[in-house]
């Protein structure tokens, strides 16, 4: 299918205030499963060993924001960090990740992991790797943040990371032109959608979206009612989704609406966080 390329709207056109900071979202599970009506011993290891990590991250020089979020519905973790810059995650990964590699990793393993920033330097994608996680780094295109980047109430909003990959070679463009579409439309429809963003994945024909809802009202507008019920056809035809990370109060009725349009998702309650005063331009910032 030939679109025609449309300029971005203004308010997708203003340049990111990012700035050098870089964030991390992923997923961990046990590595062995529990029962119907318990936990596994290496799930309550994993979360264990993960609350120890939180302690140590928080106290990290550059380490801007963490979350251990656990899972709801499933075995696993989602875990979150926002770095100063890529100084400050090259040491997070020699240091606090290096001295729990190790005791993590014979209870729980690593599934993807959502890597993004305006650049992602060389050194990043070299200390990532080294630790065997799967992961996809993505670069800044276009977006928006409303309310000059200030923070949404945590107790209420709703974080979705999510990674969309082409079905074939090309229609890297053509997915590009539809969250374009997506964006363009959400800004004026959907007025609790406060942030709408999209990276290219550096080496892959995919995009990494991230959206913050500043309730879970409106993110079950924009799902029933809003721009994902109206493109998602559209990019269906041309890409899968293959990670949906939403961290927040999610209920019970978004995961069955995310369910309906075939979301591959993992839903978490907020758990262990730290973020630094003034918050950071990933999350938001306190005013």
């Amino acid at each position: 299918m030939t679109l025609e390329k449309e300029p971005l709207a203004p308010f997708l056109a203003k340049p990111t205030k990012l700035g050098d900071e870089i964030s991390i979202t992923g997923k961990w599970i046990p590595v062995k499963k529990g029962g119907i009506f318990r936990k596994s011993a290496e799930s309550k290891e994993m979360l264990k060993e993960w609350e120890d990590i939180h302690v140590e991250a928080k106290n990290h020089h550059g380490m801007l924001s963490t979350e251990i979020n656990h899972a709801v519905g499933q075995d696993a973790v989602l875990v979150h960090h926002v770095f100063k810059n890529a100084d400050a995650l090259i040491r997070y990964f020699s240091n606090t990740a290096s001295a729990h590699a190790e005791a993590l990793k014979k209870v729980a393993k690593p599934e993807i992991h959502l890597v993004k920033g305006t650049a992602i330097p060389a050194g990043v994608v070299e200390a990532i790797n080294e630790k065997n996680i799967p992961v996809a780094f993505a670069e800044y295109l276009f977006g928006y943040v409303k309310n000059d980047y200030q923070r949404s109430d945590p107790k209420n909003a709703v974080q979705v990371t999510a990674k969309w990959t082409c079905k074939s070679e090309g229609g890297l463009e053509e997915l590009i032109y539809w969250w374009q579409r997506v964006g363009t439309d959400a800004y004026s429809l959907e007025k609790g959608l406060v942030r709408f963003e999209v990276y290219r994945v550096i080496g892959e024909n995919a995009l990494i979206i991230h959206e913050t809802f500043e309730n879970t009202n409106e993110l079950k507008f924009h799902l029933s009612k809003g721009t994902a019920e109206k493109y998602k056809k559209d990019i269906d035809k041309i890409a899968a989704p293959e990670n949906y990370f939403f961290r927040g109060p999610v209920s019970w009725t978004i995961r069955t609406y995310s369910k309906f349009l075939r979301l591959p998702a993992t839903y978490s309650s907020r758990g262990s966080n730290y973020t630094v005063e003034g918050g950071n331009m990933s999350d938001g910032i306190y005013q």
